[in-house]
């Protein structure tokens, strides 16, 4: 049967006028030798045309579901590759010194604190707990190769009254084994070496203030210890091989002191751990108070700190000055191992601590410091001082002195390491500290 020319099997006329047949294989091309059909019947036009953009719609949507799973896919596969980024050791011990240096305090934290001065290189560590919101207690610890023990804990709440005082409750134990002692007085020789040990557990509760945030601050604090004097170890004499309780006050003695301060000044530093500008200007009375009525005593420490910047802070001229004085009560006598001192890393950096010892000391320091970046400093420094057994000889006259080189690793607030290099008369020292000199 023929149509316009054209020839289609009879058994496929009522699926090609559905659209279905022409939708699932092309057209029969007709023969050669027959003519081409010069227009289609409007109904398989309109279903040819319905077919074909029906298949092309599903082909597109099929196409668009499966780039859509593919890249799902792919984002899947990535996402289970991703890890949260982890620092190497290198960047964790770093970030772990940027914050000690910042903030001087970490939950786990080095102790280099000694028991006493002069017990040689110090070794210990320390854990810091949040009990609030601004208040901490730190368990720390510390032992030197000498035998040099510490061990304590203290409560610390910086915050109290608006921000405008700080209180501290500190209890603990330590041991000095090896403790250099010269002889009394400024002229004493270092060839006059001996040692004495002693045993000491304190408490205390102390309170600073400044009140209204200004230049004034106040201090006040009550310590109950015991001292126990020992013989001396290491290579010199013990101090009691030489010197007796007649000729050595305080010789052998175990004392409990209740120990009361108090402490009035002006204060525009930025912290007393680390200051680059501004100056403290106080005084603080101390009080020995022996229940036995034997070596009880009063001190009074009068001390300068000025700090002035150079050229925006690039260099710093730092200066301080400190004066001890002590006065007997009725008629008691003041130990040998409570006397004012000067030597070692915070006073005569050039001498051996505890070098020189007497009723009264005078020290003056001066440093020009060069800000290298913002955790490290350099420092030139001289140190000048003398001890008198009368107060009145506290002058220019006789001074010992030391000059040196140091280098200080530093937070905002706080000095952390600070080691230098000092010469004196007496020889070279290397001094290692865990806080600012002043």
């Amino acid at each position: 049967m023929t149509n316009d020319g054209m020839r289609w099997d009879s058994d496929r006329t009522d699926r090609v006028e559905a659209g279905l047949y022409l939708a699932s294989r092309p057209a029969q091309v007709p023969n050669a030798s027959h003519s081409r059909p010069k227009h289609l019947p409007p109904l398989l036009l309109v279903a040819f045309l319905a077919t074909a953009l029906g298949g092309t719609a599903a082909a597109q949507e099929s196409g668009t579901l499966t780039r859509t799973a593919l890249i799902e896919q792919a984002q899947a596969e990535k996402a289970a590759k991703l890890q949260p980024y982890t620092p190497g050791a290198a960047e964790k011990w770093l970030n772990y010194a940027e914050n000690y240096l910042l903030s001087g305090r970490l939950t786990w934290h080095p102790f280099f604190q000694s028991a006493y001065s002069g017990g040689g290189f110090t070794m210990g560590a320390g854990y810091l707990k949040h009990v609030g919101a601004y208040n901490t207690l730190d368990l720390r610890g510390s032992i030197t190769p000498s035998g040099y023990k510490r061990t304590e804990a203290q409560f610390l709440a910086p915050a109290l009254f608006g921000r405008q005082a700080t209180l501290s409750l500190l209890g603990g134990w330590r041991e000095a084994t090896q403790v250099g002692f010269f002889g009394l007085g400024n002229d004493s020789a270092v060839e006059s070496r001996t040692s004495y040990a002693f045993r000491q557990p304190y408490g205390s509760v102390t309170l600073d203030a400044r009140p209204g945030q200004n230049l004034l601050v106040l201090g006040g604090g009550l310590e109950i210890s015991r001292w126990e004097q020992r013989p001396g170890g290491g290579n010199h004499p013990s101090v009691e091989t030489v010197y007796t309780p007649e000729t050595l006050p305080g010789l052998g003695a175990k004392t409990t002191y209740l120990h009361s301060q108090g402490t009035v000044g002006l204060d525009w530093r930025t912290s007393p751990g680390y200051a680059r500008r501004g100056g403290f200007y106080g005084v603080t009375v101390h009080d020995f108070s022996d229940p036995d009525s034997r070596h009880g005593f009063t001190q009074t420490d009068y001390d300068v700190v000025q700090h002035l910047p150079v050229l925006r802070d690039t260099w710093v001229l730092s200066f301080h000055g400190r004066v001890e004085t002590t006065s007997l009560k009725d008629d008691q006598q003041i130990p040998f191992f409570m006397m004012p001192a000067l030597g070692g890393g915070s006073s005569l950096r050039g001498f051996s601590s505890w070098r020189f010892r007497d009723r009264h000391s005078l020290l003056m320091q001066a440093e020009w410091r060069a800000i290298i970046n913002r955790f490290f400093d350099m420092a030139l420094f001289y140190d000048t001082g003398k001890v008198a057994a009368r107060q009145g000889d506290l002058d220019f006259d006789g001074l010992q002195s030391d000059f040196g080189l140091g280098f200080r690793l530093h937070g905002a607030l706080a000095t952390p390491l600070r080691i230098e290099f000092a010469k004196s008369d007496e020889g070279f020292v290397i001094v290692f500290s865990s806080s600012a000199v002043f």
